[in-house]
């Protein structure tokens, strides 16, 4: 038989579940008949044009619904009729432990939703809801976030300085289409947020991925970017990057400035998990050293829960202004005023604070777990409370780490995700707080350590 070759249907879904599909259609028909072996990995992935782990993610789920069986050594084939299950080749089971979706461990609950939504009903400000906000967002709630900013993040601005949005992926849209043009190109880090990525490609700007040493971005390589591209911003996280965690220092920020300035980059700073650093040594925001060109966001979903989408973005001056209340009209005329009026509820009574502390001594205690049972093969955390850890190793090792451990029930960030072409830094996110209690961390965390520990064999076919 000559070597199969899927028809790929288009579509908005991720490619490995559609290629996923092509499979299990060809299996159904009959052309792909019991007991055929498919291409390895690499060579399918040369055939559609692919990267390697969604051909390995297709497999791997292929597997999962029993239309395939993979051996060690040997290479994946159509599953027959009477095929016995090879030990150790088991497929992943039906309830996956989630390492792969950064949620803050201990959220907020519903019940304390609940409780904010019963008391706002007994406030008259509840009116502002019924109707069109400003653009810029609701007084109350600005005053909130000014609050919050001051007290969680170690920046202080006044409220009017403030624009509200849906959180803090609508913040990074907002800036970006503020500060670029479709056809621009966007610097960030090697290895990135998947929603930085998504945006720039919505937006119609390329990313392009800038290399990072132990402290974060490298500015030598950002000016070379810069200058070779054409650049018109740079986006960092320079607190606990997602997905490495590492943090830059004070010298490094005011490198990264003064690169900025030379080359006349915007710079977004994407604040997602400062409220995680440490108050006692925390380095001054990049917009308290660069004010002037640096467009800040920071939003609830990290430091508080997810699904309460309030964001806010300090634009860094009157034309930044202007683009990003622009951009809040065109995608929604007003931020949406409901669960902004929760979160300063909560900010005012003290529960924000509380709920936030809570989480902390949550991550805490699981990088703790972590630490005891990755700790030889973990990149040392950024900060004491990451969310978040990175194994730092070879893109083929990744992709083979992220498949055997999908196999035996437990996801992490596919390493693809993030990477950030030409200077992709490869590696493993594993996130700590999407479990339901640390008792299952521990066990999706034995599992991860003893595919690291076992190594991958020199012929691994049936993985990659």
């Amino acid at each position: 038989m000559a070597a199969w070759r899927p028809e790929i249907t288009s579509g908005s879904r991720p490619v490995y579940e559609r290629l996923v599909d092509a499979l299990e259609r060809d299996v159904t028909t009959g052309r792909l008949t019991e007991g055929a072996r498919l291409p390895p990995h690499r060579e399918l992935a040369y055939t559609l044009g692919v990267g390697v782990g969604t051909v390995t993610r297709a497999y791997v789920e292929a597997e999962r619904r029993g239309l395939i069986t993979a051996h060690v050594g040997r290479g994946s084939f159509v599953r027959s009729s009477d095929a016995q299950t090879v030990p150790g080749d088991a497929p992943a089971s039906d309830t996956m432990i989630d390492l792969a979706r950064n949620m803050p461990p201990m959220a907020a609950t519903a019940r304390e939703i609940a409780e904010a939504l019963a008391r706002l009903r007994l406030r008259p400000d509840i009116d502002a809801c019924a109707g069109y906000g400003p653009a810029e967002g609701l007084e109350r709630v600005r005053r909130a976030g000014s609050e919050w900013l001051r007290r969680r993040y170690g920046v202080e601005r006044s409220a009017p300085d403030l624009i509200q949005c849906a959180g803090g992926q609508q913040g990074i849209a907002l800036a970006f289409g503020a500060a670029c043009r479709p056809g621009d190109t966007i610097l960030c880090e090697g290895s990135t947020f998947l929603g930085i990525k998504a945006a720039a490609e919505y937006l119609s700007c390329a990313c392009h991925g800038v290399a990072m040493e132990g402290e974060g971005l490298s500015p030598e390589a950002l000016d070379r970017a810069a200058a070779s591209t054409g650049a018109k911003a740079v986006v960092l996280q320079p607190t606990l990057h997602n997905p490495t965690t590492r943090t830059m220092t004070l010298a490094r920020r005011r490198e990264v400035v003064e690169v900025a300035r030379l080359r006349d980059l915007a710079i977004i700073e994407d604040a997602a998990y400062e409220a995680y650093a440490d108050p006692e040594r925390r380095a001054p925001a990049l917009i308290d050293l660069a004010p002037e060109r640096t467009f800040y966001i920071f939003s609830t979903s990290k430091a508080l829960a997810t699904g309460l989408r309030v964001g806010f973005i300090l634009p860094p001056n009157p034309v930044g202004r202007a683009g990003v209340l622009r951009g809040v009209r065109a995608m929604g005329y007003s931020p949406p005023g409901l669960e902004a009026l929760v979160f300063a509820e909560w900010v005012e009574n003290g529960t924000a604070d509380a709920v936030a502390n809570r989480i902390l001594a949550e991550a805490d205690a699981r990088l703790d777990i972590a630490r005891g049972i990755l700790g030889r093969f973990m990149e040392s955390p950024g900060g004491p409370h990451t969310p978040h850890l990175w194994l730092p190793m070879p893109a083929l090792e990744a992709e083979r780490l992220a498949a055997r451990a999908f196999r035996r029930g437990v996801e992490v960030t596919p390493p693809d995700a993030p990477a950030a072409a030409p200077c992709d830094v490869s590696g493993v996110r594993v996130c700590l707080g999407a479990t339901a209690d640390r008792g299952v961390l521990e066990q999706a965390l034995t599992t991860v350590e003893s595919i690291l520990a076992d190594g991958a064999p020199p012929d691994d076919r049936a993985i990659v």
